[in-house]
């Protein structure tokens, strides 16, 4: 489990083929000082298990399930990512749970530069909508923020949004399916504050890029709670 804090960013220096997926060599070298086999590092929101380590670098398998559904299918030598190591029991949640399991992913549709802090709008797959509020946490790229302005539940107009907080950062995980937007479609803001911006890959963003999407575990649970209410007694889902 991890909180969305990240630690640092890390950089991917090799990428193989390992079956029909990847074995992915990353150089984080806070996360890499201390990694032991087996352990889980949250890489731009996906979660990965150590096989391999240096000083200064680790070594992940990700399978192509994961290649097909995140953002990290797409990833190459010198592509920067946000590192998290898991959570110790008793540690504090500096942001929120994040299970670094990708629900999906999404586009940069508009990136709004300010004074102090960055705007950015990303599309969202429709059925990841329900679960996005506004004021509500959600890991982007393995980044835990507060989500700032989303579109209306009719995805028939635009709503403007300004600003709110900002939360923290990182996640483990698997991915999940895959799902891009346009601009008539859901959408959802964040606005990330100077450090979010410097210490996390999100400050690299630009219009177009493609992000990995986690939502809020405790909506993913009642959202399945209430279509087995719905269900006809009986039925199967």
């Amino acid at each position: 489990m991890f909180t969305g804090i990240i630690e640092e960013m890390g950089e991917i220096t090799a990428v193989a083929p390992s079956g029909d997926g990847w074995r992915l060599t990353v150089r984080a070298p806070r996360a890499a000082a201390d990694a032991v086999h087996g352990e889980s590092i949250a890489v731009s929101g996906v979660c990965l298990t150590v096989v391999g380590s240096t000083a200064d670098t680790f070594d992940a398998d990700v399978m192509r399930q994961t290649l097909d559904v995140s953002a990290i299918g797409s990833a190459t030598i010198g592509t920067r990512v946000n590192i998290e190591k898991a959570m110790p029991v008793g540690a504090r949640l500096g942001g929120h749970i994040v299970q670094g399991h990708v629900d999906g992913t999404g586009d940069v549709l508009e990136v709004r530069p300010g004074a102090q802090w960055s705007v950015l709008r990303i599309s969202l797959p429709a059925d990841l909508a329900p679960l996005v509020v506004d004021k509500g946490s959600i890991s982007v790229d393995g980044t835990s923020l507060t989500v700032s302005a989303v579109s209306p539940s009719t995805s028939s107009g635009t709503q403007d949004g300004s600003g709110t907080q900002d939360g923290p950062e990182t996640q483990d995980g698997s991915g999940t399916q895959d799902g891009s937007g346009t601009r008539d479609g859901h959408w959802f803001e964040v606005s990330l504050i100077p450090e979010t911006l410097a210490a996390t890959t999100l400050g690299l963003r630009a219009v177009g890029d493609r992000v990995n999407l986690e939502t809020d575990i405790l909506a993913r649970h009642v959202e399945r709670l209430l279509a087995f209410r719905a269900a006809p007694e009986g039925g199967s889902r």
